[in-house]
């Protein structure tokens, strides 16, 4: 169930919560909020009333809205990084494996909840907290991307870093280009377009101690 989900589900005034659903329910009103208005233009007020409980039981839960956002931050980056990291280890097949991550990072934009707009579209990114975050999530990402070029290709690690940075950022900026497109590429297309034009890069470099591609 995701967060939106489960701010509907436990939305009605009144009920009694416990304290992992309520923190769950309140995440999930946040997320709509901040998505909808940015950080700046978002207040607690509006959280609290989206999520159908007072103010004190918000604050009993998150003490300021920079908690709140950091909070959603952490959650959404954790869900990326996962994303990420099941796609490399779907398959052994590396064409498949490109076209996976490819896709992991197109299912994270298109997620109905918009949470991508929290991580790479954010209007805060001058806050030292959610700059760490956001770098911190996107080395993440080209770290398990590296380990598969790395071992495949005996490329050195800083070699094979830049290439997983350079993939990373292809299939996240990509992703996000056709989604304000209004979509008008099918996902699978886009997705195997962008896999033609990353796998036909990183072919180039064999298999470590083999001559095959």
């Amino acid at each position: 169930m995701t967060a939106i989900e489960q701010t509907e589900a436990a939305r009605p005034r009144g009920t009694r919560l416990p304290r992992r659903a309520r923190r769950n329910q309140l995440l999930g009103a946040a997320q709509e909020v901040f998505v909808a208005q940015g950080y700046h233009s978002a207040a607690m007020d509006d959280i609290a009333e989206r999520a159908g409980v007072s103010k004190p039981v918000l604050y009993q839960h998150f003490p300021g809205k920079l908690d709140l956002y950091l909070a959603l931050l952490d959650q959404h980056c954790e869900a990326l990084l996962q994303a990420v990291r099941a796609a490399l280890a779907s398959t052994n097949d590396n064409k498949q494996r490109v076209r996976a991550t490819m896709d992991a990072y197109f299912a994270y934009v298109e997620d109905d909840g918009g949470a991508f707009r929290l991580v790479f579209e954010s209007d805060l990114t001058n806050e030292p907290a959610v700059r760490e975050r956001v770098d911190r999530v996107t080395v993440q990402c080209a770290e398990a991307i590296c380990e598969v070029i790395a071992e495949d290709t005996g490329l050195s690690r800083a070699e094979s870093m830049l290439l997983a940075s350079g993939l990373g950022g292809l299939a996240q900026v990509v992703a996000r280009s056709w989604l304000h497109s209004d979509r008008s590429v099918p996902r699978d297309q886009a997705v195997q377009l962008l896999t033609s034009l990353a796998w036909r890069g990183i072919a180039g470099f064999p298999l470590h101690g083999t001559d095959a591609h």
